[in-house]
This record gives C-alpha cells, structure tokens and sequence, in this order.
C-alpha cells in the first residue's frame, strides 16, 4: 500500500524527507506526500522546493489557528511535529498556558475529522515531565480518545547513527480499529561522530547555504582558549574574555568534540549559541549543521542565513524520520523488524 501523507508544522521537511524516502525493499509499499502546512514562508519555500516541486499548491503556508482543515483533502497518515517552544527543557516552560502549548490540538482536530490509518507525532524530550507530567498525558488521553491505539518512545538519535544527541519522543497512532501492533525499532549500534558528518565525504565546493559566519576577533581570540568539548564556562579563560552572564547555558561557546556526535542543534545562533567547530575559529555554517541534521547536500534551504538557521535547527533528523517510518511500513507490510521496549523516561 501506498501511504498519502498530510504534515502540520511540517517545517522544511526533515520529516517530509523521510517520509518520502521510506524504503523496506518493496515497491508496494511506501509513503507519498499529500499537503502540508507552515506558517512560515522561508521554511514553506524549503518545502516546496524538496519536497513536492511538481505540486507547490499543496503547501499550504498559513497560521494553523486560521486554517481550514477541511480543504486539505483525505489522507491515509498524518505528521505533525507540533511546535515545542513551551515544552522545552530550556527557557520558560510556559506549557499549555504558553503560545505554542495547545497547537497539538490541531492534529487531534485533523485525526478526527480525516481518520487516517496511522500518525506520527514528535515533540522534545521535555514533554514527559512538563507541567509535573499532566501535559504528555493530556496529550496522550486526546490521541486515545480520537480512536488511535499509541506507541510513545524516547528516541536517542545518536544511538541510531545520527551524528548528533538529539532526544525526541516520538509517538506513533495506529486506528483503533486496525490490528497492527507497532513495536520500537531497535538502536542500530552504530555511533557516528560529527567529524565524519562533516568531512566524510567533503562539503562539496559549490554546496548551497555554505556560506562561513564572519567571526569578530574577540571571538576568534576567545575560541582559542576553547578546546575541543569545552564551553566558555569550563575553558581556562582570560578574564578579558570571560562571559558576565548568570545563566550558564552549556552551549555558549560550546566547540564540538570531533570523536562523538554532535550536541543537539538549535535555531539559535546569538550571544555564543552557535556550534562551534573542533579545530577551526568560527561557527558551523548552515550546510555543516545541515549535515549533522543528515540532510543531503543537494537539499536547497530557502531564506536568509538566520532562517536558515532557524529552519535547519527545528527539523526533525531526515535519516532519524526514515528510519521510523520504514518501522511503521514493516508493521503493516507484516515485516519483521529488531525492536526494544519503549522508554519514556524523563530527560535528565
């Protein structure tokens, strides 16, 4: 069977991507893009441009508090990695009181006006302990009641060979009615590390959104007190470039450690948030962080170098998303496949 699939908050299609490039070595199965919705235009330019540029009108960019859910059109599954902003670890864990808390409500909406055979819905790993828990069980209990049996899990994306450490529940709805039974697909057991992300292959000279971030000399002076791991915090600074702050965010000037994978890539970029490289003086560029997302290097971000950024560091990991959904294909083609228990362990 051929899955149609509808996306909110797609972003600029990490998600899409491995969706679409979902391959269990059976012609007949597979999962095709339907319609998607952003709010952003930068990032729905990403996604046209990727994911479906036969078919651009099937993006829909717009707020999703305003659209209209019905002209979308049936669909066979449903993505939304809803916004996170309110359920993060960092910042002011705002929850269901914050503006991005209820947009989950929109995809409830969706599965019960739609009823698709299965859904994938994605999140940070602070979801589990936000508002003390009440939030993912209010969460789960509305996925329940929409008529969707579902499988929520922790994923590690290091221990699947992303190069990066990048935590994310993952929770996938199966209809109620349905007798599939989805299982955890297992860690593959392979550790990449950001160098071979980044160097093996080489970028190639002409790849797109390559462009180097100008570093100031004081940064350039600072960074090289910052070995490879460190940040500005625990680096034998000089005083002169010591950072005055009282919130010690462990990615200030945080250079990566070429043997492991990255740390978890953001949309940030000021006051220090960039992700700095080993060895060199200066920021990733955006091509280099795409590379640690496992984007392939043929995948055109639309929009300035900071929407860009922004867009790279919301995505879900392509290879991290394939990967999953090839589980779900399994599971209905009747494939077997290595899996775990689940772990919806809190973060740490």
């Amino acid at each position: 069977m051929i899955f149609h699939l509808g996306e909110l908050f797609c972003g600029p299609g990490g998600i899409g991507w491995g969706a679409t490039n979902a391959d269990i070595g059976n012609d007949e199965w597979g999962i095709v893009h339907q319609w998607a919705n952003d709010f952003d235009e930068s990032t729905c330019r990403t996604y046209r441009r990727n994911i479906c540029p036969d078919n651009p009108d099937s993006v829909y960019c717009e707020d999703v508090h305003t659209l209209d859910l019905e002209k979308l059109g049936a669909i066979d599954a449903l993505a939304f990695g809803f916004p996170c902003n309110d359920f993060s670890l960092v910042g002011a864990k705002l929850g269901f009181k914050g503006k991005y808390g209820p947009l989950y409500t929109y995809g409830i909406e969706t599965l019960k006006m739609y009823r698709p055979m299965w859904f994938l819905a994605e999140n940070v790993g602070g979801l589990r302990s936000a508002n003390e828990g009440k939030a993912f069980e209010k969460i789960m209990s509305d996925m329940k009641e929409a008529g969707y049996r579902i499988y929520p899990n922790l994923y590690k994306f290091e221990e699947y060979g992303i190069p990066q450490a990048r935590h994310r529940i993952i929770i996938i709805g199966i209809r109620d009615d349905l007798p599939y039974e989805f299982r955890i697909p297992a860690p593959t057991g392979v550790m990449k590390t950001c160098r071979q992300a980044i160097e093996e292959p080489p970028i190639p000279a002409d790849a797109a959104n390559n462009e180097q971030t100008k570093q100031s000399a004081q940064v350039v002076r600072r960074l090289s007190y910052i070995k490879p791991g460190q940040n500005a915090w625990d680096a034998d600074l000089p005083d002169d470039l010591k950072i005055n702050s009282k919130t010690r965010i462990s990615q200030i000037y945080k250079r990566l450690d070429p043997e492991k994978p990255s740390y978890t890539v953001t949309g940030s970029g000021g006051g220090g948030t960039h992700i700095y490289h080993w060895s060199e003086p200066r920021a990733l560029t955006n091509r280099e962080r795409a590379r640690l997302q496992t984007f392939p290097d043929d995948y055109f971000f639309e929009g300035s170098k900071e929407q860009v950024r922004k867009q790279i560091g919301m995505a879900v990991p392509c290879e991290g998303a394939k990967l999953i959904f090839e589980a779900v294909l399994k599971t209905f083609a009747g494939v077997e496949y290595d899996s775990v228990e689940p772990n919806i362990a809190d973060e740490d």
